[in-house]
């Protein structure tokens, strides 16, 4: 018997997901909102979660991260009304058990749940703890989209298959390949990174493979080339996407057989290194363009590592501050500072196009800038950062017909308040309305259906000058 959580606000949906989950002898419990299904998750050891996609409050799509960093964690079925491929691909890869539609029979949904809890049940009985902690050195957050990532390089370090590491610029994708590197069982050799971007095709070989002494003009001693470094070790191919072609094709025969010959040397070597590869790019459109090989793509991707960006993880934010700070502060030798709670509130509502590199800059802009000032405030941070986060309030913010009062005190009754909103709401009518008539009161009455004598009253009234520029019309 396992708990089964139903997250759905349809009750004959959740009827007869229960029925086919009663069936089977399994303990059932509802939530009919994203933010009660939250709660609940969080309150037992649940096998199995029926996860709707359209929820009063939100996509429960947005739920799934969270769900699957509990530890341990449920088997999730998102399950919804309309067929949609593109979610199917989005909740699979969030580590979804299965995508299923609220039309499949009652047959179909109880053998997925069934296999769901059977493949729990034999992933937590079969996975051991391990016997030292993570290592994750430099790596802060403790949000779920982090947390999802760490259980992945933990996973991914257990094995010897090659990596894909994919991200946005300045999200750490050498920090992960390291601690993939840091906890396996290779960690004791080298880890070798490999520039792609600065590997010119002219000295790619005698880079990756290396050379004897007098192999060429120039080669006046021996030289161990990257490959055979990594040796016993972990080869990192840095920004993987940058390759050449026909380097990449040199580079496909290298991981196929592990072997390199060094220039000028006539016997090739053995390197017992694993790969782990990352990319900005997407390689599967620039396969579809011609621009990296296929194959290549296909060796390299045995195991694929997504990380998440700085605005999915902005959980993540305050932690990372404090660790920069205390990084520049003892790099500086200066006391520790502390942040204003406001300069934290913008640093959180920025969009971090550079991701926690950038967030890295700004906080070594702030620290540098404060000089001895043991607080950091918002005027501390790059510039463009605080006009971004400015323009983005201001447009959010709804228009104000009148200054924001500085005591509760001073606001008006509501009578008060709409008569003086109606009075300023005609003045601006009214000098639009000359403006864009040219200021002829014969047209104005035409559109404003006020008579002439009225709309004199209320352009005296109001103080509207009606004929400054141009002579009266007729």
């Amino acid at each position: 018997m396992a708990l089964v959580l139903i997250i759905d606000d349809d009750p004959s949906i959740s009827y007869t997901l229960s029925r086919a989950s009663q069936r089977q002898g399994h303990t059932v419990t509802f939530a009919r909102t994203l933010q009660e299904g939250a709660q609940r998750a969080t309150e037992e050891d649940f096998a199995a979660v029926f996860l709707d996609v359209c929820l009063p409050d939100g996509d429960g799509l947005t739920l799934l991260p969270q769900l699957k960093a509990q530890e341990p964690s449920p088997e999730v079925i998102i399950i919804t009304g309309a067929g949609e491929p593109e979610g199917a691909a989005q909740a699979i890869a969030d580590g979804a058990w299965e995508y299923i539609q609220k039309s499949d029979s009652i047959h179909q949904i109880a053998v997925t749940l069934e296999r769901a809890i059977r493949y729990r049940e034999k992933r937590l009985t079969t996975s051991q703890p391990s016997s030292l902690p993570l290592q994750r050195e430099n790596i802060v957050g403790e949000s779920p989209a982090i947390r999802k990532v760490l259980s992945t390089v933990e996973q991914y370090a257990a094995s010897d298959v090659n990596v894909l590491i994919t991200g946005e610029t300045g999200v750490g994708k050498e920090m992960f390949a390291r601690a993939i590197h840091e906890n396996s069982k290779r960690s004791d050799k080298p880890f070798v990174v490999v520039d792609c971007a600065a590997l010119p095709d002219s000295l790619a070989e005698g880079i990756l493979y290396g050379y004897t002494k007098g192999a060429y003009t120039g080669a006046s001693r021996e030289s161990t080339g990257l490959i055979m470094q990594a040796d016993g070790g972990t080869l990192f191919l840095d920004e993987i996407g940058e390759l050449s072609l026909d380097v990449q094709k040199k580079f496909l025969r290298i991981l196929q057989e592990h072997t390199v010959r060094p220039i000028g040397s006539a016997q090739e070597q053995h390197s017992d290194f694993r790969l782990l590869a990352a990319t900005n790019c997407n390689l599967e459109a620039m396969v579809d363009n011609g621009t990296f090989r296929s194959d290549l793509l296909f060796r390299i991707k045995a195991l694929h590592l997504s990380l998440p960006s700085l605005t999915e993880r902005k959980e993540d934010i305050r932690l990372l501050v404090d660790k920069f700070i205390t990084d520049f502060s003892n790099q500086y030798s200066i006391p520790p500072k502390k942040v204003d709670p406001e300069l934290l509130e913008v640093l959180e509502a920025y969009d971090w196009p550079g991701n926690v590199r950038e967030l890295r800059h700004a906080v070594d802009h702030a620290v540098s800038a404060a000089r001895h000032e043991p607080l950091l405030f918002s005027q501390h941070i790059p510039q463009v950062i605080r006009i971004s986060v400015a323009k983005q309030r201001i447009d959010q913010s709804p228009e104000r017909i009148a200054p924001l009062p500085e005591r509760k005190e001073d606001l008006p009754t509501l009578h008060d308040f709409r008569a003086e909103a109606y009075r300023k709401l005609e003045k601006q009518y009214l000098s639009d309305l000359l403006l864009l008539t040219d200021r002829s009161i014969k047209e104005a009455c035409a559109i404003s259906g006020l008579s002439r004598s009225r709309l004199y009253a209320l352009l005296k009234e109001h103080g509207v000058q009606q004929n400054k520029t141009t002579p009266p019309d007729q």
